[in-house]
C-alpha cells in the first residue's frame, strides 16, 4: 500500500524551507524594500533588478491551460535535471536507500544517484527495448525508493509498453518516474490524465525539445499536490530566472507555432528513416517516437568521426549496452539533415 510519509526522508519531512521576501508578501505593492536588491536597477535592463516569482505562478497557469493541470500539481525545475535531483532528495537517504533505472537509458538519472549517494540497480531493457518486468519485481526490496521509467525512452526512441508501465505503478509502493521528455513528438498519449489514479507517479516533461527552449531551461514535473509540495520545499528559493519566465510565458502563447514544427521534425523524422536504410553504411534503423533516431551502423566510432570532420556533431552511443554500434541522430533542419546524409553517403570504413 503507497504511503508518502514513509517515503519522504525524516529530514525533508522536517524541513523548515528558506522563506523568501517574495513568499511572505501576498498582494501588490510600488515599494519594494524587502529584499535588500538594487533598487537603482540595472545599467544593462532595469527591471530585472528585482528577483523573480518564487513558485512562477504565470508560466504555471500557461501550462495549466495546455496541459490541464492545476498549477499545484506543477513543479518548474531548472531543467528537468533538477527535477531529478530534487527528486533523490526528497525520497532517498544517502547510503540506505537504493533507485532502478533500465538501461540504455538517460544518463542523468545515474549520475544524480551517484552525485546524491543513493545505490543504483540497473536492469536492462530487453533486446525489443522494452521493461523486463520478471527481473524489475526481483530487483525490489524495501529501501527501493524510485523506479525511473523513460518514455519515449532516450537513447532507443521507443515508448515502452503502457501496459507494463500500469503494472509497475499498481504493484510498486514506491515513487514511479515517468520522463516524457519526447511526448510531443510521440503518437502515444500522456500519463498526465492518469495522474489522478496513481498517487506514485511523478512525470516530467520539458520545454526544451518540442518547445525549442532548451537554453532557457525550464523543466517540468506533474504529480500529487503533496508531492510538488516536497519538491517546492527542497527547491533553491529563485530556480526559475526572470528572464526565463517571461520568454517561456510568450513561448506558451504560441501553441500553434510548436505544433506546426512538431509536424516538420516528425516528416523529417520519416523522411530520413527511410532514406538511411539504402545506405552502404547503415544496418538498421530503429522505430523512434521522439526528436531522433538510433541507428546501427558499419564502424560507429569511424563513422562518427567521418561526420565531426565535416562539422556535424551526432552522439555516439556505441559504448551503451543493447546501443553497439550505434549513432544518435537528432533531427535537424531539412538542409542539415541532407547534409548528413549525404556526409554519411560518402562514408568508406577503412
Amino acid at each position: 500500500m503507497f504511503n508518502l510519509n514513509t517515503l519522504v526522508r525524516p529530514n525533508i519531512q522536517a524541513l523548515v524551507p528558506y522563506s523568501s521576501a517574495r513568499d511572505e508578501f501576498k498582494g501588490e505593492a510600488d515599494v519594494f524594500l524587502d529584499a535588500n536588491e538594487n533598487s537603482l536597477g540595472s545599467p544593462l535592463l532595469k527591471w530585472y533588478n528585482r528577483y523573480p516569482d518564487p513558485l512562477a505562478m504565470k508560466v504555471k497557469e500557461k501550462i495549466t491551460t495546455i496541459k490541464g493541470v492545476p498549477a499545484q500539481h506543477i513543479f518548474l525545475g531548472n531543467g528537468s535535471d533538477e527535477a531529478i535531483d530534487i527528486i533523490y532528495r526528497v525520497f532517498c537517504e544517502p547510503g540506505v536507500d537504493n533507485v532502478i533505472t533500465t538501461p540504455p537509458t538517460y544518463g542523468m538519472y545515474e549520475v544524480s544517484a551517484k552525485i546524491n549517494n543513493v545505490k543504483l540497480k540497473k536492469i536492462s531493457l530487453t533486446p525489443e527495448f522494452q521493461l523486463d518486468l520478471e527481473a524489475l519485481e526481483e530487483a525490489i526490496d524495501p529501501f527501493t525508493k524510485v523506479i525511473w521509467l523513460c518514455s519515449p525512452n532516450n537513447p532507443t526512441g521507443n515508448t515502452l509498453h503502457r501496459e507494463d508501465v500500469e503494472m509497475i505503478l499498481n504493484n510498486f509502493d514506491g515513487i514511479v518516474v515517468i520522463d516524457e521528455a519526447y511526448i510531443n513528438f510521440s503518437r502515444h498519449r500522456s500519463f498526465i490524465p492518469e495522474l489522478a489514479d496513481y498517487p506514485n507517479l511523478i512525470i516530467l516533461q520539458t520545454l526544451s525539445k518540442a518547445w525549442g527552449l532548451a537554453a532557457l531551461r525550464v523543466g517540468m514535473a506533474f504529480a500529487s499536490e503533496e508531492i510538488i509540495s516536497l519538491m517546492n520545499k527542497v527547491k533553491p528559493p529563485y530556480n526559475i530566472s526572470e528572464a526565463a519566465q517571461e520568454l517561456a510565458a510568450k513561448a506558451l502563447d504560441n501553441i500553434e507555432d510548436v505544433n506546426d514544427m512538431i509536424r516538420i521534425i516528425v516528416e523529417e523524422r520519416q523522411r530520413i528513416a527511410e532514406i538511411l536504410p539504402q545506405l552502404n553504411a547503415v544496418e538498421a534503423v530503429y522505430p523512434s517516437d521522439g526528436n531522433f533516431l538510433l541507428v546501427k551502423v558499419n564502424g560507429a566510432d569511424e563513422l562518427y568521426d567521418h561526420l565531426a570532420k565535416a562539422g556535424i556533431v551526432v552522439r555516439n552511443r556505441s559504448k551503451v549496452p543493447l546501443c553497439e554500434e550505434c549513432l544518435r541522430i537528432t533531427i535537424g533542419t531539412p538542409s542539415e539533415n541532407d547534409k548528413m546524409l549525404q556526409i554519411i553517403r560518402e562514408f568508406k570504413i577503412s
